[in-house]
């Protein structure tokens, strides 16, 4: 690993690191290019060559709470395509773990909050899809090839470099896959695995006519858990990009995955993204969200409200209930969150296990919210948050509510009075240097 005045330098010259989101307005995003599929150790290598300092990832990894493994990155050429090889050592030779054991490793090694919920997610998409495919719950799953100690490297590894390199945001490209048949813990499986097929569930694939495992059910959960969505390189100020090696070379094309790296803008209209400055630019370059949803027919009422209540504490943009009549008749509803796509792994746990939902799905989107600013006037001598937008003032309905308690005014009057407040002040008052107030005639 080189440095530059700008900072350090990926192996191959790809470019600097790009550093963390400065603002909430840009974000920075790595797209994965799966041309020739995606596997754990190829999504680690590609990272490291986009400059993901090997030394950070390794001070993060030996948190873990277990030894006898090593890492190495060596430069290697797929394709005649300059790469990194990420190569895991193992000198324990324990390969079957639990689901749960797997939960205690990452909870144990005290990881970065982002770091460990993306390694979780990636986790908890690969337990969800072997309960499924073996009949058995999710916390009865046990993990053979994908618990061993390199898979648990690969996927602590992964979100430990994208960390290390300020990823905001993860994108895919549509995902290739072989054909042919691939040898398992299970014996001989088809290509693409049952496990894969599972986890790429309503992403785009496709399949090359190659008798090699492409895509690896750790390269697909990593896409599952961590991807915003998936499509053609999204709009951004592209800042480098790496290359992660597969184990062979192949005759037809480069056995790699590219990462490409670069910033994006939120706002609508925003300078060098698509639609920059032109009517209907609202169209283009809105905020990246995730929505997830999961139906349910048998929560109570009470837990219906407070699992609303726990996602938004745990920090989604918005969550709500929305009735639906299910398949023979029965009365349902659906449980829908709007987060932004960082949070997506620990939200889709904590909406699974407040509902009690066997499954969540996912929808990759944008929005535009409207410019908004949060004031205060005073009712009756208590303090009560607006919202203000062009041509509209709304109160907080936590502060309105407080102060209708206290005063015994209508609910409805307490929101009017410090709305008129507000318009009446326009901000703080000229005299006091306090917002609007209105009290007693």
């Amino acid at each position: 690993m080189t440095s530059t005045p700008d900072g350090p330098v990926a192996p191959g010259g790809t470019g600097p690191v790009p550093p963390p989101s400065p603002s909430p307005g840009r974000r920075t995003a790595a797209w994965f290019h799966c041309f020739a599929g995606i596997a754990g150790d190829m999504a680690l290598g590609s990272l490291v060559d986009a400059g993901a300092d090997v030394g950070e990832v390794l001070a993060l990894l030996e948190r873990l709470p277990f030894g006898g493994w090593g890492l190495d990155v060596e430069p290697v050429l797929r394709g005649g395509i300059a790469a990194s090889r990420a190569v895991v050592t193992v000198h324990d030779h324990v390969v079957v773990r639990t689901y749960a054991h797997v939960v205690g490793l990452v909870e144990e090694a005290r990881l970065p909050v982002r770091v460990a919920a993306r390694a979780l997610g990636t986790f908890a998409a690969l337990a969800e899809v072997e309960a499924a495919l073996h009949r058995r719950p999710v916390d009865r799953v046990h993990f053979h090839e994908v618990g061993g100690h390199d898979t648990v490297i690969d996927v602590v590894g992964t979100a430990a470099a994208l960390e290390v390199l300020g990823v905001d945001e993860v994108w895919a490209s549509p995902v290739a896959t072989g054909t042919g048949m691939v040898r398992a813990a299970h014996g001989l499986l088809p290509n693409p695995a049952p496990a894969v097929v599972g986890l790429l569930r309503g992403v785009p694939t496709w399949g090359r006519d190659l008798p090699v495992e492409l895509t690896t059910p750790t390269g697909a959960a990593l896409l599952a858990a961590l991807a915003s969505g998936f499509g053609p390189l999204p709009a951004m100020e592209v800042t480098g990009q790496g290359f992660g090696a597969g184990q062979r070379e192949l005759d037809e094309l480069p056995n790699c995955t590219q990462v490409v790296t670069g910033v994006r803008v939120g706002p609508a209209g925003a300078p060098g993204l698509p639609g920059a400055g032109t009517p209907g630019a609202g169209a283009g370059a809105g905020q990246p969200v995730s929505h997830l949803e999961a139906t349910v027919d048998d929560a109570t009422g009470e837990q219906l409200a407070h699992a609303v209540a726990v996602l938004g504490d745990a920090g989604a943009h918005d969550a709500w209930l929305a009735p639906v009549v299910m398949k023979k008749g029965r009365p349902g509803y659906v449980v829908h969150v709007l987060c932004d796509p960082v949070d997506v792994p620990g939200l889709r746990e904590l909406l699974r296990s407040s509902t009690g939902s066997l499954g969540v799905r996912h929808t990759a989107g944008e929005r535009w919210p409207a410019s908004r600013t949060v004031e205060t006037v005073v009712v009756e001598g208590r303090s009560v948050r607006v919202k203000v937008a062009p041509g509209r003032v709304k109160a907080e309905y936590d502060d309105v509510a407080a102060v209708a308690a206290e005063t015994g005014r209508p609910l409805r009057e307490v929101a009017s009075l410090a709305e008129q407040a507000w318009l009446a002040g326009g901000g703080p008052g000229p005299s006091t240097g306090v917002p609007g107030e209105i009290g007693p005639a």
